[in-house]
């Protein structure tokens, strides 16, 4: 019958084509998606207690009229009509803006309902709706989303037409199982519900049902392309040797916390199976996601295999290659460097010597996916701050070689009703513990007014060898104003600091070897100072910068904040981060006030989430987040991760596979392309 559904809307008897004309202006062509186009809101018309109305509520009340219509006119035009109304025990005013024709349809003693604003100091109703009689026909009146031609009213009468003539005919998605097990209503029943809602509960369990169903069809996808991805990726069962790694381990300079000892021991269990990895590692900022990589690397090479590590920027792989090199120094492991800006004859070694074999571990940028580059045996790649890498590069690098394990790093704390979202098909771990002896980042918020204090500060820390960071925001609308915004800050530090101290300046405009060049002499201490507009490069390391000052911190989010935070308290001295800053709003100061209070990046992250929203958590363009109707990933998170779980046992089960009442859900997926012909069991 669904395919009756999938008609125009012309099917439908009193929709004529300037009315399908406006709705295909809504994206609503077919019979389906109109009985699925939902109010955004209702109009609340059930009768009141006047007693428990709040100051400037919308009510619908009923009573009797208790005096003459007095009506007044002044200006062009404009009227007002007030009445007296008995409301139960309470005598009040109602007042009509505009509309002198009621003065004859009201007589004194009659019965009326009116609904409007309430003011309960002057005891006055402002009405816009006047019905005679206790003619109460429907507590909650629909308000749908509309635009162009098309108006609420309109809508709501193609929607009348559509659930009179089709409502009947749409079929039920949830198998009976899990409607039972979570008492939810019927698919028809609940968009009756949604539509011509009866009372609130009623429209509370009809709003369950589909939020369910959009996390449940959602997960499906996710749990059905995970097992795809596992099952179908012949990939590499690497014969590691834990002696050797155990060994490595040992030799490192700082005992591995509990965390990183329990995402060593998935990655390696991963890496054992005949499997391809698909794993998510996530990690604060110092958490200890580099020795977690290099364990990783290690194990791949002791199985015969080549590792590779790529990483957004140059500086970054540098940094990379010589942390690398300290931990392997007593082992026989090669590591070698590969960016745009290795070229010529060493360029034509590196290439030759890795598609040879000798070569162990390759670092590097978006080079590493050239099609020059060729590994002899690729058993593992991981990519660091895995948001900056599209699907495609990732795609490229994996067909490298013979399907090699893929671990994905990232010190942005992903809330987990994120991850297990746009990385549902990733397997998560995280390293949820700091290492021991690692000083907490001391952070103050401070107004603008008392920035001599706060420069006094800076000095001190400079006087003690140390180096600081000062943040200017990027003001998106104008680069102008955000290049001088910076520049202004560097002339004034300049000027401040006379001679004693360097000051480097860097932003967006800069091209990009002259970033890495100012990025170079600050952690060479040549530059005390860099003033910096973008954000400080992911993950670059200088010990040596204590102090991090953040000018205008409200314009930044949370997890923004917390990345910048980051670049200070690598060293073993103390160090603070400072934000200025003025916030006019409520969420502007609950942020200042949160960031002052903890440390821990997860905490932050899921606090953003709900003053910030998922979308403009990543940034609508990139981000792959579903778009839902009805449900809403961090309000419902509890309804996702049932969801979630539910569509894990279904996937793996032969019955899913086969019986009638899941048909459905079958055929959803295989619409939605994940199955392309093929059948799981």
């Amino acid at each position: 019958m669904t395919n009756v559904l999938t008609q125009s809307v012309t099917e439908i008897k009193g929709i004529g084509d300037e009315t399908a004309q406006a709705l295909a202006e809504m994206n609503i062509y077919n019979i389906q998606e109109l009985l699925f186009h939902f109010p955004y809101r209702y109009e609340d018309y059930r009768l009141r207690d006047l007693s428990e109305v709040s100051h400037e509520e919308k009510i619908t009340i009923e009573g009797k009229v208790h005096s003459e219509p007095s009506l007044t006119y002044y200006g062009r035009k404009r009227s007002r009509l007030m009445i007296r109304l008995l409301v139960d025990r309470y005598l009040i005013s109602v007042v009509f803006f505009n509309q002198p024709y009621l003065k004859k349809k009201i007589t004194i003693n009659e019965t009326v309902t009116v609904s409007g604003k309430w003011d309960s100091h002057r005891q006055t109703l402002t009405a816009n709706e006047l019905k005679i009689g206790s003619s109460h026909s429907q507590d909650f009146e629909p308000i749908y989303p509309v635009k162009g031609k098309m108006t609420v009213k309109g809508m709501r009468r193609c929607l009348q037409l559509a659930m009179t003539q089709y409502g009947q005919l749409v079929e039920e998605t949830i198998p009976n199982s899990l409607r039972q097990k979570y008492k939810l209503m019927s698919i028809q029943e609940a968009l009756q519900t949604l539509h011509y809602p009866k009372n609130g509960n009623d429209l509370k369990q009809a709003r369950r049902r589909f939020i369910y169903e959009e996390f449940l069809l959602f997960q499906l996808k996710m749990q059905a392309l995970r097992k795809i991805e596992r099952e179908n990726s012949k990939g590499i069962l690497q014969e590691i040797s834990l002696e050797k790694v155990e060994k490595f381990i040992e030799t490192l300079p700082f005992p591995l916390t509990n965390a990183q000892n329990r995402v060593v021991n998935e990655i390696l269990s991963d890496m054992e199976s005949p499997y391809r990895m698909n794993r998510l590692l996530q990690g604060d900022v110092g958490s200890g996601k580099t020795a977690v990589a290099a364990i990783s690397l290690l194990a791949t090479v002791t199985a015969g295999f080549q590792g590779a590590l790529m990483v957004p920027t140059e500086i970054l792989a540098e940094q990379h290659v010589e942390s690398l090199k300290q931990l392997f120094v007593h082992l026989e492991i090669r590591c070698e460097l590969l960016t745009s800006s290795v070229k010529g004859k060493r360029r034509k070694e590196i290439l030759s010597q890795l598609q040879a074999g000798d070569i162990d571990v390759l670092i590097g940028t978006h080079a590493l996916i050239q099609d020059e580059v060729e590994f002899h045996r690729l058993g593992l790649v991981i990519t660091d701050e895995q948001h900056r890498f599209g699907v495609e590069q990732r795609r490229i690098l994996r067909e490298k070689g013979e399907n090699p394990d893929v671990l994905f790093m990232t010190a942005t704390p992903i809330p987990r009703t994120l991850a297990i979202t746009v990385f549902g098909e990733m397997d998560v771990s995280i390293i949820d513990e700091m290492p021991a002896g690692r000083k907490s980042i001391e952070t103050y918020w401070v107004k603008p007014n008392m920035l001599d204090r706060v420069l006094s500060f800076v000095e001190k820390e400079l006087q003690r060898g140390h180096q600081v960071y000062v943040i200017c925001p990027l003001i998106e609308e104008s680069d102008k104003l955000d290049v001088q915004n910076a520049i202004d800050v560097h002339s004034s530090l300049v000027h401040y600091f006379q001679n004693r101290f360097q000051v480097g300046l860097m932003h967006g405009r800069l091209p990009a070897d002259e970033k890495d060049e100012v990025m170079k002499a600050f952690s060479e201490n040549k530059y005390h100072i860099l003033v910096s507009t973008t954000v400080v490069e992911v993950g670059v390391n200088v010990p040596n910068a204590t102090l991090m000052v953040i000018y205008d911190a409200e314009r930044f989010g949370l997890s923004q904040l917390h990345q910048l935070r980051g670049r200070v308290g690598r060293g073993s001295d103390q160090s603070y981060c400072i934000l200025l800053a003025d916030p006019k709003s409520e969420t502007g100061k609950e942020r200042m006030k949160i960031m002052t209070e903890t440390n821990d990046g997860f905490l932050l992250s899921e606090k953003d989430l709900e003053l910030r929203g998922p979308g403009d958590f990543f940034g609508k363009k990139q981000s792959g987040l579903p778009e839902f109707k009805m449900a809403d990933m961090v309000h419902d998170f509890a309804a996702l991760e049932t969801a979630r779980g539910d569509a894990a046992i279904l996937v793996e089960s032969p019955y899913f596979w086969n019986a009638e009442d899941y048909k459905l859900l079958r055929d959803y997926l295989a619409k939605s392309g994940i199955l392309q012909g093929e059948k799981l069991d």
